[in-house]
């Protein structure tokens, strides 16, 4: 359910049936979402971390999962699109079994989903956009999913994008900062807990490349 896309929206529109099941196969469905390339910001986080156990949330069409589990982590790709969970099989089983035997899909509900009493060694979520207080509820039940010493990383689009040309597809209320949900957190839970706003080139709608923010949380629960 990664929603990283872009397209011309009023952001103070209803935009509820963005997190509805059948929003999400219609888009799988459709054709490929995704560039098949793995969250940068993933990569720049989890790659030098020791491979363990680690939920993917909001696997969409696998990128993610299929990366993780090339570098030896077991991985749970969830997502909430039935479509997205088996064109993400299908991409892993292409990968090579030693790679698919890695990975166990489920189908989950962001809303209301809790992992518990499941807890990781990495808690990846890449841009997740649900409307607050639910974002928000969403963060506390990732974060308890979390084990001692294991890592919560959290990417999302910046609110600063409201002000660009990207027309992102969401409500305003989708957007957070680093900060922001760092908020949610115990600070004397999390030995480390680090927010961003790193800037990177992508193009907008209109094909001209413009700067973009993503707004990120890296959180170490303490041992």
């Amino acid at each position: 359910m990664n929603s990283h896309h872009s397209g011309h929206h009023d952001h103070t529109g209803n935009t509820d049936h963005h997190f509805t099941q059948e929003f999400w196969d219609a888009r799988y469905s459709a054709g490929t979402n995704w560039s098949g390339n793995p969250n940068p910001l993933l990569v720049k986080y989890a790659g030098g971390l020791t491979p363990g156990t680690v939920l993917d949330v909001g696997s969409g069409e696998g990128a993610d999962a299929i990366w993780l589990a090339s570098r030896g982590w077991q991985v749970t790709g969830a997502d909430l699109s039935p479509v997205a969970l088996e064109r993400a099989a299908g991409e892993a089983a292409r990968a090579g079994e030693d790679i698919a035997g890695r990975i166990t899909w489920r189908q989950a509900d962001f809303l209301d989903w809790d992992p518990a009493p499941q807890r990781f060694d990495l808690v990846s979520a890449q841009f997740m956009h649900l409307p607050r207080p639910s974002l928000e509820s969403l963060y506390r039940r990732l974060a308890a999913a979390v084990n001692p010493g294991g890592t919560l990383l959290v990417v999302g689009h910046h609110p600063a994008d409201l002000d660009t040309s990207m027309g992102r597809p969401m409500a305003a209320d989708t957007f957070v900062t680093g900060d922001e949900m760092a908020a949610v957190l115990d600070p004397d839970a999390w030995e480390e807990i680090e927010t961003a706003a790193p800037g990177r080139t992508a193009p907008d709608p209109d094909g001209r490349r413009i700067v973009i923010r993503d707004a990120v949380l890296r959180a170490v629960r303490s041992s």
